[in-house]
């Protein structure tokens, strides 16, 4: 005869998914209601999910308050998740922070990379998403810290602070495995091309020797186009064909009129 598995944990998973949630719960609540069961912790977060399956919101935050209380290293990291996605989807931001936290507090390397992308999409201010995605980006998750290093790369593109756009990206580009290194490269060469046109400005204002400056022009004028800046570089190419220094004028329009 085959082997028949009596466990109630399993029993309760096994009919939680062939869609009996009412069995499921009852089994899961059985177990939960034993302080000394040791598959307690487990049950608790099996009984939150097929609550929150059966549309029970706040039967399922029960039960998930119940697993995180026992403290237990993986179990109660699941049940902070489930809480703080819970509170998500009804928009309570201010009870999803503070699961969100609890689930770092727990400290399960599965999770944490998890809840610091979370604090910083629900953060109240730039700083405070800025220090979360840092520290997502500083656990070096395969997964998570890439899509951290884009996002800081993002604003710090906006910001006009390509220099720490780049050094986050290549911090993620250094992690083990890391998902989605063709995008983090385009985006590190896109903070390239910024710190670029902010050296060819500094080398305009500089001044210098005639064929330097024209250079400097020449270079600018053709790599803002690259950002979707070509009105700026208009502007740079009439800057040089304007300049009163007639030598510098004539060597930018030489440099222009090689393309025509």
């Amino acid at each position: 005869m085959p082997e028949v598995d009596t466990r109630p944990l399993d029993t309760a998973r096994r009919l939680a998914e062939s869609g009996d949630l009412d069995g499921a719960a009852t089994i899961f609540a059985e177990l939960v209601a034993d302080p000394d069961n040791p598959d307690r912790a487990q049950a608790a977060v099996g009984l939150a999910v097929v609550l929150e399956e059966s549309g029970d919101a706040q039967g399922s935050r029960a039960a998930a308050r119940t697993a995180l209380a026992t403290g237990h290293p993986e179990f109660a990291a699941q049940a902070a998740c489930l809480l703080a996605g819970s509170f998500e989807r009804e928009d309570l931001a201010e009870q999803a922070r503070a699961a969100w936290q609890a689930a770092l507090g727990v400290g399960h390397p599965a999770y944490v990379p998890l809840a610091h992308m979370a604090l910083a999409r629900l953060a109240t201010d730039e700083e405070e998403a800025e220090r979360s995605l840092r520290e997502a980006l500083a656990t070096r998750d395969p997964e998570i810290a890439p899509r951290a290093a884009q996002r800081l790369a993002e604003v710090f593109l906006e910001d006009g602070e390509p220099g720490e756009a780049a050094q986050v990206l290549l911090e993620a580009l250094a992690v083990p495995e890391a998902a989605e290194v063709a995008r983090l490269r385009v985006m590190l060469g896109i903070a390239h091309l910024e710190m670029a046109c902010a050296e060819f400005s500094g080398a305009i204002e500089e001044g210098g020797d005639v064929e330097t400056g024209a250079l400097a022009i020449e270079l600018l004028a053709r790599t803002l186009p690259l950002r979707g800046r070509d009105e700026d570089a208009e502007r740079v190419w009439r800057y040089g064909l304007d300049s009163a220094d007639e030598d510098l004028a004539g060597e930018v329009r030489l440099r222009l009129d090689r393309d025509l």
